[in-house]
């Protein structure tokens, strides 16, 4: 069974536009874009730090998996980042490693036009997306995250947002100039430190679904290249991601994304090993558009995650005709939340508390 977890309620972040740390920060002007971003953090790809749902949700993620918490809390007003606001950090973090690749320092405090950010990761420019842009910057910066992940023994005294601080610049005249923010310390090491990132496939920001979006970067995190793929239990799934769904729904989200084959560069294939539990077999497959490789370092051992492995062979699976980015830039989607409401749903008002003692760090990979 899940451990349960109940932890204390996080302080609310106190802003002090007077301490602001752009005051001390070299602004870093974002680099003109080639493409879409292409580097995500492992941390960010296997835990539950982001909600999945549009709908606003206030509900706190509490998540441990041995000595591995990770404490998520929103306030009413905004509601949780959502794994589309994650966008924001993916493009952030990809225009830091390309100005460390030209060997230039990149700071903390990033300045940037919207409609260069909005095209990176396939969004419209018009006025609408403007403001979501906007929606999305303020549940990054109210959402608080705790984690003992890179903090040790004393994380429960730290706690951030990923967004640490952000404007809208005007001239004097009051034209507008761009926007600017501050990412927080802990996000800024984590891109810095190459064995922490992965390569992601293009194709992933045209993905609409929230499940289907987290389920891509499982998979990217550890599936990887490996020929042999990895294989997941559902409820170890259901249990990893956080999600305030029932496990029949969330169970029903998975089947729906294995027949539609819509994860970019990996085939799904859906078993029941020997004592009828029902798995997910994750394997990759040739790119589905621009060829991008894992240039930091490689991805765990295949294998299953949340009980021992079988003799289970994933059957092979239709694969479906994939479109490149510009294609799919091209073709705009609604991805951020636009109502701003809280949910009836009686989940709403519990926390996700989820992982377990049987999990030294939240998996139990072996080879097959």
């Amino acid at each position: 069974m899940p451990a349960q977890h109940v932890a204390e309620r996080a302080l609310p972040m106190r802003r002090d536009t007077t301490a602001s740390e752009r005051l001390r920060l070299s602004p870093f002007n974002a680099l003109p874009d080639d493409g879409p971003p292409r580097r995500d953090q492992r941390d960010l790809m296997e835990r539950p730090f982001f909600s999945l749902a549009k709908s606003r949700r206030v509900a706190p993620i509490l998540y441990r998996a041995g000595d591995i918490e990770v404490q998520v809390h929103a306030v009413p007003e905004h509601g949780m980042a959502t794994i589309w606001d994650a966008d924001v950090l993916i493009w952030a973090g990809s225009q830091i490693v390309e100005a460390a690749d030209r060997g230039l320092t990149a700071s903390r405090f990033m300045r940037f036009a919207p409609h260069q950010l909005l095209t990176a990761i396939g969004r419209g420019t018009g006025q609408h997306q403007y403001l979501l842009l906007k929606a999305a910057l303020a549940r990054l910066q109210s959402t608080v995250i705790r984690t003992t992940i890179r903090h040790g023994a004393h994380w429960r005294r730290q706690q951030f947002s990923w967004i640490n601080e952000w404007e809208e610049r005007v001239t004097a005249s009051g034209r507008a100039d761009g926007m600017e923010f501050v990412l927080p310390d802990w996000f800024h090491r984590g891109v810095l430190d190459r064995q922490l990132l992965l390569t992601i496939d293009p194709a992933y920001f045209r993905l609409s679904g929230g499940i289907e979006r987290w389920l891509y970067r499982v998979a990217r995190k550890h599936a990887g290249h490996q020929p042999s793929g990895w294989a997941f239990e559902f409820r170890h799934l259901h249990a990893k991601s956080g999600s305030l769904a029932r496990f029949a729904d969330f169970a029903l989200d998975l089947r729906q994304i294995a027949v539609r084959q819509s994860l970019p560069g990996y085939r799904l294939a859906i078993r029941r090993d020997a004592g009828g539990t029902e798995l997910l077999r994750i394997i990759p497959i040739r790119r589905s558009s621009v060829y991008v490789d894992n240039l930091c370092s490689p991805v765990e051992p295949h294998g299953r995650s949340g009980a021992e492995d079988s003799a289970d062979q994933a059957q092979p699976t239709r694969q479906i005709r994939r479109t490149n980015y510009p294609q799919a830039v091209a073709a705009q989607a609604e991805f951020w939340p636009v109502k701003t409401l809280i949910e009836s749903n009686s989940n709403e008002g519990r926390p996700s508390a989820v992982g377990g003692e049987h999990d030294r760090d939240g998996e139990r990979g072996v080879a097959p």
